[in-house]
């Protein structure tokens, strides 16, 4: 077990229920597209690449739909999640479509994916305060 894993496995102990449900989604999410860029890259290819641009960007975020998460995921990705989690695929799709959005706002505050960008971790933790 790499030093990542030591260290989801320590903030996943600390935040509760359905946020750390949620937490282990995204570093799932994250680590099965190649990362940030490979997550941004995946919903433009998927076709909502004004929504995905508008994410990275510094204005407002476009915000996806349910069907639009299954669309570029697909239904046994959301399936799978939702299994591995116990929770229903609508619902974990509900959740990455409202919070996928704000996790890669928060991760390129100046607008670029970089080496410079900030990690998934500070991201998530941000947010489930």
């Amino acid at each position: 077990m790499g030093l990542f894993d030591n260290l989801a496995g320590a903030v996943l102990s600390n935040v509760g229920g359905k946020k750390s449900a949620m937490v282990q989604v995204a570093m799932d999410l994250f680590n099965q597209n190649g990362g940030l860029e490979g997550v941004v890259e995946k919903f433009k290819a998927g076709g909502l690449a004004e929504q995905a641009a508008s994410w990275v960007s510094t204005g407002e975020n476009i915000p996806i739909s349910v069907a639009q998460v299954a669309q570029v995921l697909g239904n046994d990705t959301v399936a799978g999640v939702a299994t591995k989690l116990g929770m229903d695929a609508d619902e974990i799709s509900r959740k990455i479509a409202e919070y996928l959005p704000q996790v890669i706002d928060k991760m390129t505050p100046k607008g670029e994916v970089n080496a410079k960008s900030s990690n998934l971790m500070s991201a998530i933790l941000s947010m489930t305060k």
